[in-house]
């Protein structure tokens, strides 16, 4: 995707809202893609392998302690993951993750008005998912998730019904 800003009089530079939206929308779709790849990596290895390499690279000799609870909880995830057998995560993993790639895909792209209502529901269901969630078991974490998902929609019904101002290349064409 190619963002021009034109100091040409005349031409509108970008809101902060559309670029907040520009940014937190290739967040998500990173983070989407970051998803996919955990889901398939977990599926490829088997949780019991990533087990494994977890407490390897965790091992106490490699660090100095400081971390401990941040250490403790990988490897209390990771063995959760392992005795579970992990379907869930996986399935999880590749459906969150491939829709929220697809999604951000085509909103940056500028897929067409058709993308927004599409777009509108699916965070809700991720919303609604989270807070679903929060409210059998709190956790920090999951809510800052929930609130950046929150943030993105309102962003993506901004756009929605204020479209950003054309840029001057695709004005010119």
């Amino acid at each position: 995707m190619k963002i021009t800003f034109s100091s040409r009089p005349g031409v509108d530079k970008p809101s902060a809202a559309h670029l907040a939206y520009i940014a937190t929308v290739a967040v998500k779709g990173f983070d989407g893609a970051m998803e996919s790849l955990a889901g398939v990596v977990i599926w490829l290895t088997g949780p019991q392998r990533l087990y494994r390499w977890v407490v390897r690279v965790t091992a106490p000799e490699l660090y100095d302690g400081s971390h401990v609870q941040a250490v403790n909880a990988i490897r209390s995830g990771a063995h959760h993951l392992a005795i579970t057998g992990g379907h869930f995560v996986v399935f999880y993993l590749l459906v969150h993750g491939v829709l929220k790639l697809g999604l951000a895909t085509v909103l940056l792209r500028r897929g067409g008005r058709w993308i927004f209502p599409v777009g509108t529901v699916i965070l809700l269901g991720f919303i609604a998912f989270m807070a679903y969630r929060l409210s059998q078991q709190w956790s920090n974490w999951l809510l800052g998730f929930a609130i950046f998902d929150t943030i993105t929609l309102a962003l993506v019904l901004n756009e929605w019904h204020n479209p950003a101002k054309k840029s001057a290349a695709q004005t010119a064409s």
